[in-house]
C-alpha cells in the first residue's frame, strides 16, 4: 500500500501504476495492491458469492446464519413480529436465510452447467437467486456489526453485486471500498496521536500507532490467498497487541485524578485498536464508529489537561 496526498495534480481515481514491481490502483490518496480477477463464469461467481457470504456472517451479529431451507419459516416469524426490537433481529435472520437460499440456488445451477445444461441469464432460478439477494440487501441495512456499534451495509451489498456484474468489475469496485477503509484507519490513528502523542504518560506511543496503522492498511489490501499473508497477518497481530497493551508511565503515589486519567486513556487506546481491527478485517469503512471514536478522543482532551 502506498499513500499519495490529495492535490490538484493527484491521479484520477482508478489510475493504475506499477510501484516496486507491484501493480497498484489509485483511490482517494492511496495506491492499493491489485489482484487479477478470475474468468467471468458461473463457477467463478459461485465461489465468489460463497466467499462473500461466509465473510458477511463472520462480521455481523451472531445468530443470523440460518439455512436457506428455512426461508418460509423465517419469513413467517418476521412478518408476524410486532415488537420493533424483535422485528429487527428477525429481519436480520430472514436476511441471512435469503443469502443462504441464493447460495443454494446458485450452487445447483453451477452443478447443472457442469453437467452440460445451458443456463441462460433469464433462467427462472437465476431470477429467483437475484430476488433473494436483493431482498436480503434491503433487510440487511439494519443488521449490526458484531461489535454492536453500527451496521456495515457495504458487506450486505457485495454478494448481490457479485451476482449482478462481471467478476472483473466487482474486483475493481472493491478497491474503492478498501481506500475508504484505509482513510478511516488513518483518521483513528491521527485522533489517538493527537490526544496521547505529547502526553508524558504515553511517551513513545506515536511510532507504535503509526506502525499499527501501516500494518492495518497493508492487511486491508491483502487477500488471504496472497503468499505474503503469513507475514502480513502476523505483523498486524503483533503490532496490534503492542499498542493495545502499551503501558502508561504513572509515577509512584500518583494522584487519584492522574490514575483515573491513565485508565481512561488505556480504554481509549483499546477501543481504537479494536475499531481499526474491525475495519481492517471487514475491509470496508465504518464511518459512524470512526466519527464516534474521534468524538471520544475530543471528550478526553477536554476533560484532562495535558501533563
Amino acid at each position: 500500500m502506498e499513500s499519495d496526498v490529495q492535490s490538484p495534480t493527484a491521479p484520477v481515481c482508478g489510475s493504475k501504476r506499477v510501484i516496486d514491481g507491484v501493480e497498484r490502483v489509485y483511490y482517494y490518496g492511496y495506491w492499493i495492491k491489485t489482484y487479477e480477477a478470475p474468468a467471468d463464469t458461473l463457477e467463478a461467481k459461485k465461489r465468489l458469492i460463497e466467499a462473500l457470504t461466509r465473510r458477511l456472517f463472520n462480521h455481523v451479529e451472531h445468530g443470523i446464519n440460518i439455512p436457506g431451507k428455512r426461508l418460509e419459516e423465517a419469513r413467517m416469524t418476521y412478518e408476524r413480529e410486532t415488537d420493533p426490537a424483535m422485528r429487527r433481529v428477525k429481519g436480520a435472520m430472514l436476511a441471512g436465510t435469503l443469502f443462504n437460499r441464493a447460495t443454494d440456488i446458485f450452487t445447483k445451477l453451477v452443478d447443472l452447467q457442469a453437467a452440460g445444461v445451458e443456463i441462460a441469464p433469464d433462467n427462472a432460478l437465476m431470477r429467483e437467486c437475484g430476488r433473494c439477494l436483493h431482498e436480503a440487501l434491503d433487510l440487511g441495512k439494519t443488521v449490526l456489526h458484531r461489535s454492536g456499534e453500527e451496521g456495515i451495509d457495504e458487506l450486505w451489498g457485495e454478494p448481490f453485486k457479485a451476482f449482478s456484474i462481471p467478476v472483473e468489475a466487482f474486483y475493481e469496485s472493491r478497491y474503492n471500498k478498501i481506500a475508504l477503509a484505509m482513510r478511516d484507519i488513518d483518521e483513528i490513528a491521527a485522533a489517538l496521536k493527537q490526544v496521547l502523542g505529547k502526553h508524558d504518560m504515553f511517551a513513545g506511543i506515536v511510532p507504535v500507532v503509526d506502525a499499527y496503522a501501516e500494518a492495518a492498511r497493508i492487511k486491508s489490501e491483502t487477500l488471504r490467498t496472497d503468499a505474503n499473508i503469513f507475514d502480513v497477518w502476523a505483523r498486524f497481530s503483533v503490532v496490534g497487541d503492542q499498542l493495545r497493551y502499551f503501558p502508561p508511565v504513572v509515577v509512584e503515589n500518583a494522584s487519584e485524578d492522574l490514575v483515573r486519567e491513565a485508565e481512561h486513556a488505556v480504554r481509549l487506546i483499546r477501543h481504537g485498536v479494536s475499531l481499526i481491527s474491525d475495519i481492517t478485517r471487514a475491509r470496508v469503512s465504518m464511518p459512524k464508529s470512526t466519527a464516534d471514536f474521534i468524538e471520544r478522543c475530543q471528550v478526553f482532551s477536554s476533560r484532562y489537561a495535558q501533563r
